[in-house]
């Protein structure tokens, strides 16, 4: 569990870092919200293209081996960024970035399972919030030392300042701004290459075959309406994740906040938050179902709240941040930051009220889970394009609702579903 653990914090890490990528290269490839969004679709259509093959890699090479060749091929997907940054090429960058989702693909696929095996299936959210917690501490420390590296002592790096510069100017800083990821992602690619050798020669066991008799009288996981509406559950569920956690400093940046691109780090504080609240209350005061009929409705919400605030009031921020010396954010701002509170729970109950009661097919369920991630590629770009034709980002912040209303349904009653007729 202790190297499940630091690999949850690997998924954290390189998932989150996208928040605060999306903004930088949306200035340094001179790019709209919506092609800058492309850094989410990418990342995340890898989990669908990959999902598979990746299975097959498993099946061959067995969970550690497995894990081993997923962190190889997010190593050289991190070197991929220092052609990238040396030629300024979006292309390129999004490249990397498909190389790493694909790593974590086999990462996701083999370490999931873990967790919901491990002990009994009714405590099984509460160990996925506890590795939830590693990942999204991950994701509040991301964004942070995104902004030391790479943007410290750039007060003047955004879309307005760039735009009065000349061409040789503007190509000069670009220039040096672009070579300041070099260093973090040979790091990141030196450690990751470590961690190869670690999962390798450690003594993680495999996990066992199921009993064949487990899964029923059923031939396949598509006669499991759990799985299946839980896979859509999930891909409506990354769609809102994504958006809050990475669209945030888009937002920001549009309304004129200093900190821009480390708000995401706000977002993966409440969801910190709220992986505790699952922590401690499931199932000792709630059921994981509960947990999720919560967490929709909160996550409804909370998009009122951006869609309906005021962008200039700081009565909601006041409350949340006044206290703690971080630097006041609008209200509508900290509504996205609120929605990783009301989401934290959503992928830890979903995960074993889907995959109960599929026995010897829990290998396959889990494929279709991962496959449902896809929704992190899909969704944060339907935003992109309804920001550009809307008049500005908050008026695309609606498409989280019918989102936030389908995993309400799967709480309701897509998770009881024992069968389509």
């Amino acid at each position: 569990m202790a190297i499940i653990g630091l690999l949850f914090f690997i998924f954290g890490f390189v998932t989150w870092l996208n928040g605060s990528l999306i903004p930088f290269l949306k200035i340094l490839c001179d790019l709209n919200d919506f092609q800058a969004l492309f850094v989410t679709f990418v990342f995340y259509i890898a989990y669908t293209v990959m999902a598979l093959p990746m299975s097959f890699i498993l099946r061959r090479t067995g969970y550690r081996d497995g894990m081993a060749i997923g962190l190889a091929i997010m190593a050289v997907a991190a070197l991929v960024f220092i052609p990238a940054a040396q030629t300024g090429s979006y292309p390129v960058f999004l490249l990397g970035l498909f190389g790493l989702g694909a790593g974590l693909t086999i990462l996701q696929t083999a370490a999931n399972p873990y967790v919901v095996k491990v002990g009994p299936l009714e405590s099984a959210a509460t160990r996925i919030a506890v590795m939830g917690i590693i990942n999204k501490s991950a994701g509040v420390l991301a964004p942070v030392v995104f902004t030391a590296l790479v943007l410290s002592g750039l007060t003047d790096f955004n879309v307005e300042a760039v735009a009065h510069l000349s061409d040789v100017e503007r190509a000069t800083r670009m220039e040096a701004v672009a070579n300041r990821l070099i260093a973090p992602y040979i790091a990141m690619a030196v450690l990751l290459f470590l961690l190869v050798g670690l999962v390798k020669f450690s003594r993680l066991p495999d996990i066992e075959d199921e009993n064949p008799v487990d899964g029923g009288s059923k031939s396949g996981i598509w006669q499991f309406p759990q799985l299946v509406l839980g896979a859509l559950a999930l891909f409506a569920y990354m769609g809102v994740e994504v958006i809050a956690g990475d669209t945030i400093g888009l937002y920001g940046e549009g309304l004129g906040v200093a900190n821009f691109a480390s708000l995401t780090s706000y977002t993966m504080a409440f969801m910190v938050v709220g992986y505790l609240i699952g922590v401690f209350a499931i199932p000792r005061f709630i059921s994981q179902r509960q947990a999720l009929l919560g967490s929709a409705i909160a996550g409804g919400f909370c998009v009122f709240g951006v869609l309906f605030g005021s962008a200039e009031s700081t009565v909601i921020a006041d409350l949340l941040w006044g206290w703690s010396g971080i630097p006041v954010i609008p209200d509508t701002v900290t509504f996205v930051a609120l929605m990783g509170l009301a989401h934290a729970l959503v992928w830890p109950t979903i995960w074993p009220l889907a995959l109960d009661g599929l026995g010897r097919f829990t290998a396959q369920g889990s494929a279709l889970l991962i496959m449902g991630i896809a929704g992190g590629a899909v969704i944060p770009l339907s935003f992109g394009r309804i920001a550009e034709s809307a008049g500005g980002i908050v008026n695309a912040y609606w498409i989280a609702l019918p989102c936030y209303l389908f995993i309400l349904f799967y709480a309701i009653k897509g998770c009881r579903l024992r069968s389509w007729g």
